[in-house]
């Protein structure tokens, strides 16, 4: 038989046997699934679930994953892309990626499967769909009665019932209590971040009264650094910092406010429940500033931003995650950022539920606006006061020259007024009725005109250019960059470049300034640069208009009575030698005040703005295939997800409304996560760990809690006070579980390392910020300042690279860590190291590295050494001439104890030779002064 014919016999009965398996009726059991355990099972079945999608059950393969959208479209193989990656073995995506690939009579049986409807009987999976509801954190708080213990001489509180009752299952008993001196450090941190005071030390320790650690704890709670301790740990989650992130990472130099706010609303007791309102409604809750949780993310600047309209679709997609991510992260312990683009993975959040929470804020603007505070409002009155006085200060130095800066019809015999400068120039007028007033520029003396501000004062002095007095602005073009030359900035009521606005034709452009109705005004006042920083970009000719009742332009002002503009003339000037000695005495006096009330502006100006977003009508928000703002689905509402039911407050209208709903929603006592959650991380605060160890996720993918009754037990009391965060520390840091010793034990050790039973305390060392506050109270430089802006760690305060640390501080840069401008993505250069989160990611628990960088900065830095010698200066200064006792004072400040007889005799000589700033630098860094005890 010849070879050509046996050829031809084999591909007979290959088409043939393809011929018949296409013509019969096509089995899922029996013709598809053995394709799918062949290729695909490996990979898409059981554990293994690449790209969130799997194939041995029915309802996971139909719905797809991140990349499978629309895995098989019954009635259209075309359409699938199981049919798409699996026939195309020379296409961008190949299934399965290696190995052998699919035969072509095996495609061919899917193909018609898929045609012929994807028929996939009911009942013969091999695997069982998990309910991905059926996790302990979506379920009701249960209320657990605490458990009967062996040892009841031990429990001081329920708490320690919940801890004992495990330790006596797994056959361990508690520690012995620690040292007052110990607990008295340990509870001292905790709450305030700070070590006791020797005073705080010996009157402790001299207390036998029964009521002596409730006396303490109750004095650290009313503490107003209690409220800067436990801020820190929630600007920490919450991705607090003073820049916008990314690449340019612009300066945010109104971000401040929110973090001064959270510190405040610990302080105060704020119930927790009121604290979540606020966060998202507080701008109508008489807290604006408290809103600035909604924008604590990294954001892209306009100008970072490309100039179609697909980037700035993304643009505002990201920035409306980072808001969903923040809430789902914070309040209620789930990822629910991860179904952008496909279903939850892992959690019942699907991805149409994601955009329903999208809904909810998507009037929100990553943006500053005038503050409506107390502390905005005290200023503005005060801003205005010091401007009055200026005036009249300016009006009458005027009077005291031989020219006066009052605008007149030039003649022959009348002398021009003095030429424009940069600082600032006042244009006076008759006083007119009007509600527009236009300022024209036709060149200046160097490319695009700009003006830091533009102030139109009416005749009972008060700036009504301002937005904060509903003033509107336009011009005939601006040039953005990211945060500085915004319109919106020549009529904030701040000075300098970088608030100022920028045209975008070069020598010219025009302001128009509508007020909120006719008002008579007299003047306007303005300048380039009012921080005599910049003359450049200045308006050398201009003209000033207003509109008449008959809506026609007439012009007031202009440069053309003004002298020609000349680089080298400051401007109009008072010639102190053409006066007599009281007039000049007179007005130096009065040139001291006004320069005092200028500085006192500057300062004021600090606190009319703040970053806590802007708020206009909601964008309609629509379901996105696989996340793209280019392939929008269909319009989605604002909606909690399915597991948790509805909302309580129905389906909301406006823009507030959603916000306040979704507020309502979370701190509803029936939903089940945000009452846990928030006990979780007080309780991770005050023993390292949670009883749940993945704090922002409470979801299937975290891990389980080590005592799931006690969470739900101080869950629902947390409720029950009234939401009380000192409550709950009262009660914790009071249990017998608190107050044991950390002192390690080898029956422990062998069963729980770890320490997730409690059976000892679990020391940990100090985060940065405490180690840097606590080397400053010890050494006696420490600022107790608090509010207001941050102070500098580096010699800018955003911007690309090249940060130079700050070595020196000022007394100013003396104050808590807390208070430090926070630049994302650049971390202290000393106390960095210590893993202090950059505020790029949430940070729920802080790492706990030990590395050379930490040892060498504490050791070597220049801060450290020039502590060490402020720490030996003070004790010097208490006992200058009694080296036992300096050495005796230096460990009670540090370690809050006394030295050993044996440390006392080695360290004198020490002392002695090589001077105390050498023992204080040694405490500082001894493992017993950065460790809790």
């Amino acid at each position: 038989m010849s070879r050509l014919f046996i050829q031809f016999v084999v591909l007979v009965a290959c088409l043939s046997t393809a011929t018949i398996a296409m013509s019969a009726e096509i089995d899922f059991v029996r013709d598809v699934r053995p394709i799918f355990e062949k290729h695909c099972y490996s990979c898409h079945a059981g554990e293994k679930q690449k790209s969130g999608f799997r194939l041995d059950i029915k309802s996971e393969a139909f719905a797809g994953g991140d990349l499978y959208d629309r895995p098989i479209v019954p009635g259209k193989a075309a359409a699938s892309y199981l049919i798409q990656f699996t026939r195309d073995q020379d296409g961008e995506l190949v299934m399965p990626p290696d190995g052998e690939g699919l035969n072509p009579t095996e495609v061919a049986t899917l193909t018609k499967w898929i045609d012929s409807g994807a028929n996939w009987p009911d009942g013969v999976d091999l695997a069982e769909a998990i309910d991905k509801r059926d996790h302990w954190s979506f379920k009701p708080i249960s209320n657990p009665t605490p458990p009967s213990v062996k040892t009841q001489s031990w429990p001081r509180d329920e708490i320690d019932r919940f801890i004992l009752a495990r330790l006596e299952h797994a056959g361990l008993a508690p520690s012995p209590p620690a040292h007052r001196a110990a607990w008295l450090r340990r509870v001292t941190y905790d709450l305030t971040g700070l070590p006791p005071t020797p005073a705080e030390l010996s009157a402790f320790l001299q207390d036998d009264q029964p009521h002596a650690f409730e006396t303490v704890v109750n004095r650290l709670l009313g503490s107003p650094k209690y409220g800067e301790r436990w801020a820190q740990h929630w600007l920490d989650v919450v991705r607090y910092a003073d820049t916008h992130g990314f690449e340019v990472n612009t300066e945010r130099p109104n971000a401040w406010p929110y973090r001064d706010y959270v510190i405040d609303a610990f302080n105060r007791d704020t119930p927790y429940d009121q604290f979540i309102r606020e966060q998202l409604v507080g701008d109508r809750l008489s807290q604006d500033a408290a809103t600035g949780f909604l924008v604590t993310a990294s954001v892209l600047l306009p100008g970072q931003i490309g100039k179609d309209e697909e980037s700035k679709r993304l643009a505002r997609q990201d920035s409306l995650d980072e808001i969903v991510t923040n809430i789902g992260q914070t309040f209620l312990g789930m990822s629910i950022g991860c179904a952008r683009c496909h279903d939850h993975k892992f959690d019942p959040i699907s991805q149409k539920e994601y955009y329903a929470m999208q809904a909810f804020v998507a009037g929100v603007e990553y943006q500053d606006r005038d503050a409506q505070t107390p502390r905005a409002n005290r200023a503005r009155t005060q801003i205005r006061e010091y401007r009055k006085r200026i005036e009249a200060i300016d009006r009458e130095l005027q009077s005291l020259a031989p020219l006066a800066n009052v605008q007149s019809a030039p003649t022959t015999d009348t002398p021009k007024r003095p030429s424009i400068n940069s600082e600032l120039n006042i244009d006076r007028f008759l006083p007119v009725v009007t509600q527009k007033v236009r300022f024209t520029i036709n060149a200046t003396n160097r490319l695009e005109p700009c003006i830091d501000e533009l102030e139109i004062i009416s005749t009972a002095g008060e700036n009504v250019a301002l937005t904060s007095f509903g003033t509107d602005v336009q011009a005939s073009g601006s040039r953005t960059q990211p945060n500085r030359h915004q319109l919106e900035f020549v009529n904030d009521g701040q000075y300098g470049n970088s608030r100022s606005w920028m045209s975008n034709e070069n020598g010219g452009g025009w302001l128009e300034f509508t007020l909120p109705e006719p008002i008579e005004i007299e003047r306007i006042q303005w300048g380039r640069d009012r921080t005599k920083k910049y003359k450049d970009r200045l308006a050398t000719d201009y003209e000033i208009l207003v509109s008449t009742t008959s809506g026609e332009w007439q012009r007031v002002a202009s440069s053309g009575d003004r002298q020609t503009y000349n680089p080298s003339d400051k401007g109009w000037q008072l010639n102190l030698q053409i006066l007599d000695a009281g007039q000049k005495q007179h007005a130096n006096r009065i040139i001291r005040e006004k320069t005092q009330h200028e500085a006192a502006i500057r300062q004021q100006n600090n606190s009319l703005k703040i970053f806590a977003g802007r708020f206009r009508e909601p964008d309609e928000i629509h379901l996105l295939r696989r996340g793209d703002p280019e392939q929008p689905l269909e319009p989605v509402s604002a909606n909690i997800p399915d597991v948790f039911g509805t909302l309580p407050s129905g389906q909301p209208d406006t823009e507030h409304d959603r916000r306040r709903a979704l507020a309502d929603w979370i701190v509803d006592p029936a939903n089940p996560l945000t009452a846990r959650v928030m006990v979780n991380r007080i309780w991770q605060s005050h023993f390292g760990i949670g009883l749940v160890d993945t704090p922002n996720d409470f979801g299937r993918i975290g891990t389980p809690p080590s005592h799931p009754q006690l969470l739900d037990y101080l869950a629902r009391d947390f409720i029950k006070s009234d939401w009380s965060i000192k409550t709950l520390h009262r009660r914790i840091v009071l249990s017998a579980t608190y107050r044991q010793s950390s002192l390690s034990r080898s029956e422990g050790l062998a069963q729980d390392a770890d320490v997730r039973l409690l059976w000892r305390y679990p020391t940990r060392r100090l985060d940065g910020e405490s180690i840097r506050d606590s080397i400053l109270q010890i050494s006696g430089q420490l600022n107790s300042k608090a509010g207001g802006p941050g102070f500098n760690l580096f010699d800018k305060r955003g911007g690309l690279t090249g940060f130079t640390p700050v070595e020196v501080f000022p007394p100013n840069g003396l104050r808590r860590m807390i208070y430090a401008h926070r630049v994302r993505r650049e971390r202290d250069r000393v106390f960095g190291a210590f893993d202090c989160p950059d505020g790029g990611q949430s940070a729920p628990r802080r790492r706990n590295s030990t590395t050379p960088i930490q040892a060498l900065n504490l050791l070597n830095s220049r801060f450290v050494i020039d502590q060490s010698n402020a720490f030996a200066k003070r004790v010097v200064a208490t006992y200058p001439d009694d080296v036992a006792e300096q050495i005796r004072a230096a460990y009670v400040l540090a370690l809050s104890r006394e030295p050993s007889t044996d440390e006392a005799q080695e360290l004198r000589g020490i002392v002695e030779q090589h001077g105390l700033h050498t023992l204080c630098r040694a405490l500082f860094n001894s493992n017993e002064f950065l460790f809790i005890p």
